[in-house]
């Protein structure tokens, strides 16, 4: 057998060598490439992964920007405030520390104690917006765990002054509610940054890397709000709905020619520094969140809309007996008894239900006024900057299930339809303006932290409504309401108040209920409209709950102050005073002899008394209650001074039996046109004998007749002697 012969043992060194040579060089090779690919290809990624263990970023909050009315006064603002931050894990003695902090902090001592032991959270905020000697004191304690962050918080320097508006801002800088939380993007701003080298424990290095990228802070939101006149109407609103006795109350104003909104008052409302103690319900813009029926004020619709169509005229007659029948349901006035022959503007005035059903239902018909009710903007949100609109609710036609005549019919008086305050105001500029639906807007122009405009919010046309002429007339119906009519006091003696009343019943669990909402819409100077306004009070305690009643006033008020603010001039009448007399068509002859009746509709009794004593005239009041619902002589007629007017009272032992009585006046001595206008004006008709001043009538004065009697007037000429006396004096 031949032995194979091994290598000499230097030569297998020398392979040995070659081999791990070999190897060595290998892993050398792989070694340089994985450094080379590293460097040259994964460098960047693990530049980045090493900064981030030594670089920190530290986000700097930008500054919010401000919300300042249309006069650059400051409504919302931010300020750097401290805040205390506990750390539980490190707080030594829990209990020794709430029972030191708690009356700081304006806290209890229990529930801080639980907040502080609460282990299981990394760290918790015990207040925020701390007082200047809480913060030095608790400086000056040094707790373990307890930490003082300076931190910007929002800050209303004007406290609940248009709170629902404006809403609030979180701790996080973010828009929680209201219009900071609509333009939210404009105010908060981008947050800067600030980046620096630290070592494993956290601590700077010296010589370290440092930059800083800054803050861009937020853009500054000029509102179309005016503070005075919003300080006004939440005056002036909580006083209505105090004395009202109502549940809450809501006032929005534009200017009808813009669609500015310069006012919108809530009551109750809240402090947004303190938003977290009201509820909800309480911090909601009702103006544009909440819907309800409106009663009479949607009548401004159903009215405009007919004369549009030209299906009625101001001056055409109508027959109210007190209700109407339709599909076998009947609809009654509020005045049982009826109103009897009446024309269209003071159906108006009356707020004569049974004439708006047949303009609704059979003059203008259910197609056409629906055609209406969508232009004017019911039944679809407005598209205000504002977030939440209701957009209210409209009945179709064709599509209501059943009694839809009935249904209709009532639309044309403000049920079965629900709208918002908003859109309501919307309509009555409309009238305003001359017949154009404009977009409401909460912002005039955005600007940027140099004060330069970046967004400007022009007037903005939705679509034309109504005729000029048609608008223009309705308006002068509007003032006749406010002049002759159920809208009385809101007559601002110079200032031509323009205006509608409602009442309105409120539905609920499928019925109408007892309770009532009480309202107000108008605007002013009806010739030249500065102001469009509505007064709101929901559920008012006390009764009658008419809106002519309890709204009027309240916006009457309003406007006492703002108009004149807003440089409107009062119209002085000949004689010197600022009054209304002689500005609404087909009243009595301002010429004529006699006292003007004036119009004490919807007035407490004991506010319209003294009235009627002021004038030279009497009374006689019929049926029970403290408000007057009808007056007879109408406003604005001419009578003998001395005349008794019948005031009917909205009582328990109203009728329409009584409603249709009224008492004879003394004529001896009036002439007999003045005779005949007189009794006419009450509803009598006139036998004459003779000619010249009366000197006997039947029956006599203050007897009771019924609507439509006659009374016999003797009339006789003159004496010469007389004459001659006159002539000499």
């Amino acid at each position: 057998m031949r032995r194979t012969r091994r290598p000499p043992p230097l030569v297998r060194v020398r392979r040995r060598i070659a081999v791990l040579l070999l190897l060595f060089t290998g892993l050398a090779v792989i070694l340089v490439g994985r450094l080379a690919y590293v460097q040259l290809v994964e460098g960047a990624f693990w530049r980045r992964e090493a900064a981030k263990q030594r670089l920190r970023y530290m986000p700097v909050a930008p500054q919010r920007g401000d919300i300042v009315d249309r006069r650059g006064e400051t409504l919302a603002t931010s300020i750097s405030a401290d805040a205390v931050l506990a750390i539980p894990a490190e707080i030594e003695d829990p209990a020794r520390t709430a029972a030191v902090l708690a009356p700081l902090l304006g806290q209890d001592a229990g529930e801080l104690l639980e907040k502080i032991s609460n282990r299981r959270v990394g760290s918790v905020w015990l207040a925020r917006r701390l007082p200047l000697e809480a913060a030095r004191e608790i400086r000056r304690l040094q707790f373990k765990g307890i930490q003082l962050v300076e931190r910007p918080e929002r800050f209303y320097p004007n406290g609940p002054l248009a709170a629902p508006v404006l809403g609030f801002a979180g701790i996080d800088n973010q828009g929680l509610e209201g219009l900071e939380f609509y333009y939210d993007q404009w105010l908060r701003g981008k947050p800067g940054r600030v980046l620096q080298e630290k070592d494993a424990s956290n601590r700077s290095i010296p010589g370290g890397e440092r930059r800083f990228v800054p803050p861009e802070n937020g853009m500054t939101v000029v509102l179309t709000l005016d503070r005075l006149i919003q300080y006004v109407a939440e005056r002036e609103l909580a006083r209505g709905v105090q004395e009202a006795q109502a549940e809450r109350g809501v006032f929005i104003a534009i200017d009808p020619n813009t669609g500015e909104i310069l006012a919108n008052a809530v009551y109750p409302g809240y402090d947004p520094n303190d938003y977290g103690r009201f509820p909800v319900e309480q911090r909601r813009n009702r103006a544009v969140t909440d819907q309800y029926e409106p009663g009479s004020t949607f009548k401004i619709v159903t009215g405009a809309a007919a004369l549009a169509e030209g299906v009625v005229r101001p001056d055409e007659s109508f027959f109210d007996p007190g209700f109407i029948t339709i599909d076998g349901e009947t609809i009654h006035c509020v005045r049982p008894g009826g109103h009897g022959s009446i024309d269209f503007t003071q159906a108006t005035e009356v707020s004569c239900n049974v004439v708006y059903a047949q303009l609704s239902l059979y003059r203008l018909g259910p197609e056409r006024f629906y055609r209406y009710i969508r232009a004017f903007g019911f039944g679809e949100r407005t598209g205000v900057d504002f977030p939440g609109e209701a957009p209210g609710v409209v009945p179709v036609p064709g599509k209501v299930r059943w009694g839809a005549n009935v249904a209709w019919a009532t639309v044309g008086f403000g049920q079965g339809v629900t709208v918002t305050p908003l859109q309501l105001v919307l309509a009555a500029s409309v009238i305003a303006n001359g017949g154009t639906l404009l977009r409401p807007h909460y912002v005039k122009e955005i600007r940027d932290p140099s004060g330069r405009v970046v967004q400007e919010f022009p007037p903005e046309v939705v679509r034309r409504v109504l005729p000029e002429a048609a608008a223009r007339e309705y308006a002068r119906i509007m003032r006749s309401v406010v002049v002759n009519g159920s809208g009385g006091r809101a007559e601002l003696p110079g200032y031509r108040v323009a205006g509608k009343t409602g009442t309105a019943e409120v539905a609920e669990g499928g019925r109408y209920s007892d309770k009532r909402i009480a309202s107000f819409l108008g605007f002013a100077p009806v010739d030249a409209p500065r102001i469009a306004g509505i007064v709101v009070l929901y559920n008012v305690g006390v009764r009658p709950a008419y809106g002519g009643t309890w709204a009027a006033p309240v916006f009457r008020a309003i406007m006492e102050d703002v108009l004149p603010y807003l440089g409107v001039e009062p119209r002085v009448e000949e004689g010197g005073s600022p009054g209304a007399a002689g500005e609404v068509p087909g009243g009595s002859d301002a010429s004529g002899a006699g006292v003007k009746v004036p119009n004490v509709r919807n007035f407490p009794l004991g506010d319209a008394l003294p009235l009627l004593r002021e004038a030279g005239l009497g009374y006689q009041i019929i049926g029970e209650g403290e408000v007057v619902m009808e007056q007879v002589p109408q406003p604005g007629a001419r009578v003998p001074a001395g005349t008794a007017i019948n005031l009917y009272l909205d009582g328990l032992s109203r009728s329409a039996e009584t409603l249709a009585t009224v008492r004879v006046p003394d004529l001896v001595g009036v002439g007999v046109r003045e005779a005949a206008i007189t009794l006419s004006e009450i509803g009598l008709e006139m036998r004459v004998y003779g000619s010249g001043a009366a000197v006997r009538q039947d029956p006599a004065a203050g007897t009771l007749l019924r609507r439509g009697e006659t009374v016999t007037v003797w009339f006789e000429p003159p004496r010469k002697e007389d004459d001659m006396t006159d002539g000499s004096q």
